[in-house]
């Protein structure tokens, strides 16, 4: 497993849910870690984490946040691409906001952050990227094919971060997790919540993922709190 001491870990979404519950994770772990949020003043940063302003739908707010993480920290050595959102985008809706909005987030924003976050992950030589999909992102079982849709292509993204990495020693994983008990389902009612996966466990993979060595890399993770036919 790779030391954690010295190394840097920037992650999106930090301020709630399954983001939140890794920041605190990594930052426990020994990661220096660079929250990227919405507005640093607002909202719950993890004590002891260092947040930045990251609006994820501008085009250079990617940017900004790896500036303001490498200018605090000297380094980037882990990028955990958290932050994401679920309106409903139906099939038939002939207004795409919704569509719109979960393409720019869930799918440009990790996108973005990883081209600027790049040189610096090339630069540690033990790169990591986990961007946060879901179940959603390898079937389609709900009407919301837009969140569905951005998921999918968050799992081609990071097949393609794999593909230009790891000769550079960037290694990069998809996490899959169905029902976790967050904001985000809380409008799930044929799951309890008490069986959903809980977001401290989704943290403790991703502490694990980011901790393994370039010879040992895991492209997708899948993680659910039902049964399910093989994927």
């Amino acid at each position: 497993m790779l030391e954690t001491a010295g190394r840097v870990a920037l992650i999106s979404g930090a301020t709630r849910g399954i983001g939140r519950a890794i920041a605190l994770r990594l930052k426990a772990a020994g990661y220096e870690v660079c929250a990227g949020v919405r507005d640093p003043k607002r909202g719950t940063v993890p004590p002891g984490v260092f947040a930045t302003r990251y609006d994820a739908a501008a085009p250079d707010g990617a940017v900004a946040w790896v500036i303001a993480g490498v200018k605090e920290f000297g380094r980037i050595d882990v990028l955990v691409n958290a932050a994401g959102i679920n309106p409903m985008a139906r099939l038939m809706d002939l207004d795409e906001t919704a569509l719109d909005d979960q393409w720019t987030l869930n799918a440009k924003g990790p996108m973005r952050a990883i081209r600027a976050a790049w040189p610096h992950l090339v630069a540690s030589g033990e790169g990591r990227v986990v961007n946060v999909s879901s179940l959603s992102g390898k079937r389609v079982r709900n009407e919301n094919v837009g969140y569905a849709m951005s998921k999918f292509a968050l799992m081609a993204l990071t097949h393609a971060v794999r593909r230009e990495g790891w000769e550079h020693g960037i290694r990069a994983t998809a996490l899959c997790p169905g029902f976790v008990d967050t904001d985000m389902t809380k409008h799930v009612s044929k799951v309890p919540r008490a069986q959903m996966t809980r977001p401290e466990d989704i943290a403790a993979l991703v502490e694990t993922l980011v901790r393994l060595p370039n010879s040992a890399s895991i492209a997708e993770l899948l993680v659910n709190c039902q049964r399910e036919d093989m994927l």
